[in-house]
């Protein structure tokens, strides 16, 4: 069994389809695909998936490979990543993700703390959304991460930083400009912009909140992304969004933000990092996370 076995099938997986796996993930013919699933089938001894006009269903067989052929990708990237690491010069390195926005409060302060015991340190950053950095830190690509807690991420340690309110965003001539706070009846007439699904945590406090509240949205049809796609839809549509407080210094004159009037919902910033990592630096850093509190 070669790696390319598990890769062609976790793309057929996800894919349900060997067409589409073959010319749109790993653009390659159908036939020779099906060749490389059949072969893999017969190395493993069982079906792992059932054919019919519909497209590719898994078997339970096939089920419960897939779990273990995306652990052994993962484990295969976090050794060659150690390898690499390993071939690198002796300057100390630390690669760190920050949940985008987070690290404009975040960094300096981070910065201080790290280079006050490592001076020559080499500080690799990067920024993206909270899976993405999960990944990252499971294939260990990255020492410690700024994210939100994330599901299905078993091999992660985490230590709180701070809990982010949530408020409200809207156009700075918006009716409920005047109020000074806002609840969720407020805005049930409204068009409200619900945050992309690659950003589970926020999406899952914003539905879970107007759940709690009994509150039916008008959600839009199309979601937001980042906070710059959150600006150009308010703005442009005069829709409604809950947003961490601390996106409030990125945001132009034209939007406004209140605080949730009532029950607050809140979401956990916290560092992450691989249970494994035994790092000196990731030990320093942790030990003062009390000073990254406010920032």
């Amino acid at each position: 069994m070669e790696l390319r076995h598990l890769r062609y099938f976790i793309a057929v997986a996800d894919a349900g389809s060997l067409t589409v796996a073959a010319e749109q993930t790993l653009h390659t013919s159908q036939p020779s695909l099906s060749r490389q699933i059949r072969d893999l089938e017969q190395e493993v001894g069982i079906p792992l998936m059932s054919r019919s006009a519909r497209g590719i269903e898994l078997t339970s067989a096939g089920k419960a490979f897939l779990d273990h052929a995306r652990m052994a990708l993962v484990q295969v990237e976090a050794a060659k990543e150690a390898a690499l690491r390993a071939a690198q010069p002796a300057r100390a390195t630390f690669a760190l993700g920050f949940l985008s926005g987070a690290e404009i409060g975040l960094l300096p302060e981070v910065e201080r703390i790290l280079r006050a015991e490592f001076p020559g340190i080499d500080i690799r950053l990067s920024s993206d959304y909270s899976p993405v950095l999960a990944k990252a830190l499971m294939r260990r690509k990255l020492d410690a991460a700024f994210m939100r807690p994330e599901e299905h991420a078993e091999d992660l340690a985490y230590k709180r930083v701070r809990t982010d309110p949530l408020v409200f965003v809207f156009p700075s001539d918006h009716r409920l400009a005047s109020k000074p706070a806002v609840a969720a009846q407020d805005v049930a007439d409204d068009t409200f912009y619900l945050p992309s699904k690659a950003a589970p945590a926020v999406r899952r406090v914003v539905l879970e909140y107007f759940e709690r509240a009994g509150v039916e949205l008008k959600a839009a049809e199309h979601e937001v992304h980042n906070v710059v796609h959150a600006i150009s839809m308010i703005t442009s549509t005069r829709g409604v969004m809950l947003l961490p407080a601390y996106t409030k210094r990125y945001l132009p004159e034209t939007i406004t933000t209140r605080p949730v009037r009532g029950e607050v919902p809140t979401l956990d910033l916290v560092i992450a990092h691989h249970k494994a990592n035994r790092s000196a630096i990731l030990k320093r850093l942790l030990a003062n996370i009390g000073k990254l509190a406010s920032s």
